[in-house]
């Protein structure tokens, strides 16, 4: 399956890195399980739940933080990194620009 991760996606992941800061090497840790998570979701797309419509979310293991990704034929579009405490809802303006 081909991988298509929305711009903002890719800004809120690097953001998260901020844990780097609090603690040598937690926001590498951030970074690689969400490498982890998008590995995993291309090889088991079907596997996590939806929360929104087509839109599903992977919950990455130690952070507060979901992939809100959504599947249309061969591609996973992941929308969001998305912090589980905050504004939950924000990127689904974000499904405007989706896959059709």
């Amino acid at each position: 399956m081909k991988l298509l991760v929305d711009p903002e996606a890719l800004v809120e992941a690097r953001n998260a890195a901020f844990y780097e800061d609090s603690q040598p090497g937690l926001g590498k840790a951030f970074l690689a399980s969400v490498e982890v998570a998008t590995e995993e979701i291309v090889r088991h797309p079907l596997m996590w739940r939806r929360i929104k419509g087509r839109f599903r979310r992977y919950l990455i293991p130690r952070f507060p933080y979901g992939l809100i990704y959504a599947i249309h034929e061969n591609t996973i579009y992941v929308a969001a990194v998305m912090h589980l405490k905050r504004k939950p809802g924000y990127w689904i303006a974000r499904t405007r620009r989706s896959l059709s």
